[in-house]
């Protein structure tokens, strides 16, 4: 190439060496994907369409802030997360009904998912604005093609809840889904989280995705029993979590009626009927409806 055919610095910026065009983007909501840890994995048309937009629309603009500076970007920012959404909203629609040109992104990791933007795309949608996807990063899938776990089917819960008996109720529900269970989990619940499923869920195989594509990456697999032992005598990892579950084995075996009896006893005593039964069935593979009806009558029994 020759010096007059270069591009000029002010046609794009550098990324690693190469020289990414700030091309022009249409009006409206662009929904990017940003790195999950290493900057590396910002795509040339992320880059592009941060650098174009008319403002970066940020659920923490410090981390935000960051990513842009690395890459010379000067777009400006603003907040919109849990806490302000509702208020913040409203301004953002209405600039992209004037034909505004607004990029949505995460603190990672693609948007929506465990962040407070659908209510702002769906909300555009339903103005008829224009909506477009700039794919990348995700923490979901880079975890399910590294865990060793069936991947044809998979199931994203995202957070379970945080104390053990609404989170046991959530397993069992979740408990005969034929895909690999993905959660989110903090590292100070995790032990807690892999007991609950170990009870709740039995011996199945499992992953736990660490801190993915930054520095100290681990992929720790095994059965959730040993894991969640392994756990409980350690102390808590650092980073960002994401555990995986194997799916139930087809066709759970039948459970002796007395067997049966005696499990749903047990989750009598630290359960409502409800859970109980949920949590029976999850153990047992026997369908919800039956155990319900037998715990319902078990429970009857108690009270006379």
């Amino acid at each position: 190439m020759a010096a007059d055919d270069a591009p000029s610095p002010a046609a794009g910026y550098t990324a690693f060496g190469l020289r990414a065009e700030a091309e022009k983007i249409e009006p409206g909501l662009h929904v990017v994907a940003t790195p999950i840890g290493n900057l590396k994995d910002i795509s040339f048309r992320a880059l592009s369409t941060l650098a174009a937009a008319d403002a970066v629309v940020a659920e923490d603009t410090r981390v935000t802030k960051n990513l842009l500076a690395h890459y010379g970007i000067s777009t400006p920012l603003v907040a919109y997360h849990e806490h302000n959404a509702a208020v913040i909203r409203p301004h953002l629609l209405a600039r992209l009904e004037s034909g505004a040109k607004l990029a949505l992104v995460s603190d990672a990791g693609t948007p929506l998912v465990s962040d407070p933007g659908f209510k702002l795309v769906q909300e555009a949608l339903e103005k008829g604005l224009h909506v477009t996807s700039v794919p990348g990063p995700s923490a979901v899938l880079a975890s399910l093609v590294v865990a060793g776990l069936p991947t044809d089917r998979f199931f994203f819960e995202g957070f379970l809840p945080h104390k053990s008996g609404p989170r046991r109720a959530r397993l069992a529900e979740l408990a005969q889904i034929p895909g690999t269970l993905v959660f989110f989990e903090s590292p100070r619940r995790l032990a807690e989280t892999l007991a609950d499923c170990a009870a709740v869920l039995g011996p199945r195989s499992a992953a736990i995705a660490r801190e993915l594509t930054k520095m100290y990456e681990s992929v720790r697999r095994g059965r959730l029993d040993a894991l969640s032992e392994a756990l409980a005598n350690e102390e808590p990892p650092r980073g960002e979590i994401v555990l995986l579950v194997a799916p139930p084995e087809a066709g759970a075996a039948e459970v002796a009626a007395a067997d049966l009896d005696a499990k749903i006893e047990a989750a009598l005593g630290s359960y409502s009927v409800k859970d109980a039964a949920s949590v029976v069935s999850a153990e047992t593979g026997q369908p919800r409806r039956q155990v319900y009806a037998r715990a319902l009558q078990l429970a009857a029994e108690r009270g006379k």
